[in-house]
């Protein structure tokens, strides 16, 4: 998956975190975004943002990041 792709997956794993920041709970909204990439995205695509989070994880939201890190188990 080239840089590009990269960066289209960190900023849909962003925005699906902002949309669900308005719970005010960040656990729960971290869970609900786990679940969402569970559901929704190719595994391809979850190895690779956990990947992403493993070795830099930057420009992660801290509910994405929180989301990656339950998703990875």
């Amino acid at each position: 998956m080239g840089n590009h792709q990269l960066n289209s997956l960190i900023k849909m794993v962003n925005q699906i975190a902002a949309n669900n920041t308005h719970i005010g709970d960040e656990a729960e909204a971290a869970q609900m975004v786990a679940s969402h990439l569970g559901k929704f995205w190719a595994r391809s695509m979850k190895q690779q943002i956990i990947e992403y989070r493993e070795n830099d994880g930057s420009e992660l939201l801290p509910v994405a990041n929180q989301a990656i890190q339950l998703m990875a188990g």
